[in-house]
């Protein structure tokens, strides 16, 4: 059987605490006052100490981006052609779905389009846009295997940063291309691909300029992208109207 408790007890040690408590002593104290906050001082001082003494890290220098080197060009027409199928800095992506430039050196016109079409797995314009192309040849009185056809870059890239790829030296090498290929005229499609070799984009269907390139001065007609021209039928006409200016002259 569980003892009761004792009732006098527990009312002598709660007068005990009550009469301290009105005594105003509810607290322990010490003789000698003690700085709580010292030790955790002397604590941290070693590990502040240290982070003081520590260098602060060194961010490395951004580094260059690369750039195609001039002195890396090919210098004949047919190497140039293996070098545009496998150089990275040309395009981003995958190599196999690069297309060749076609045509002889020397041709009497060279056609330089922005890009290859997507559907071009063989060869250039191949799909809508080559369809263009040819009627617009057969109205010039010349066909495809006459001329020297190459694009600005080697693969279809929608959305390409053309500012970026003329700093990366893509504009030299195109430039380069262009003189490798020597034609008597350059007909160029789209104002990415004339900004690349240093002209401003048309604003108009059709515009007349020279490309000059290492003392080379080569007849240069510009137009719009073979893409705005599809959507665009009343350019054709002065487009014409261009090319018998510029083919009289």
């Amino acid at each position: 059987m569980d003892d009761r408790p004792n009732p006098e007890f527990l009312d002598d040690i709660t007068g005990a605490l009550d009469w301290w408590r009105d005594a105003g002593v509810d607290c322990d104290f010490l003789d000698e006052p003690v700085d709580w906050l010292a030790a955790a001082e002397r604590a941290a001082a070693p590990l502040a100490e240290a982070r003081r003494e520590r260098p602060a890290p060194v961010e490395p220098a951004p580094s260059a981006p690369p750039v195609l080197k001039p002195e890396a060009l090919p210098s004949d027409l047919a190497s140039f052609a293996s070098w545009w199928l496998s150089e990275p800095l040309l395009s981003e992506g995958d190599l196999a779905a690069r297309i060749a430039p076609q045509g002889p050196a020397g041709a009497e016109l060279m056609v330089l389009v922005e890009e290859p079409e997507a559907e071009d797995r063989e060869s250039l314009l191949s799909g809508p846009q080559g369809r263009l192309l040819d009627a617009m040849l057969a109205a010039f009185g010349t066909r495809r295997d006459e001329i020297y056809l190459a694009s600005a870059l080697p693969r279809h890239t929608p959305g390409a940063d053309w500012a970026a790829l003329g700093t990366r030296g893509v504009g030299a090498a195109l430039a380069h291309h262009i003189a490798l290929a020597a034609p008597r005229r350059l007909f160029v499609l789209g104002g990415n691909a004339l900004s690349l070799i240093g002209h401003e984009s048309p604003q108009r269907p059709a515009v007349l300029r020279l490309f000059n390139h290492e003392g080379a001065s080569i007849p240069l007609l510009a137009s719009w992208a073979l893409p705005a021209l599809l959507a665009q039928p009343r350019a054709k006409p002065v487009l014409w109207e261009a090319w018998l200016e510029w083919t009289a002259a």
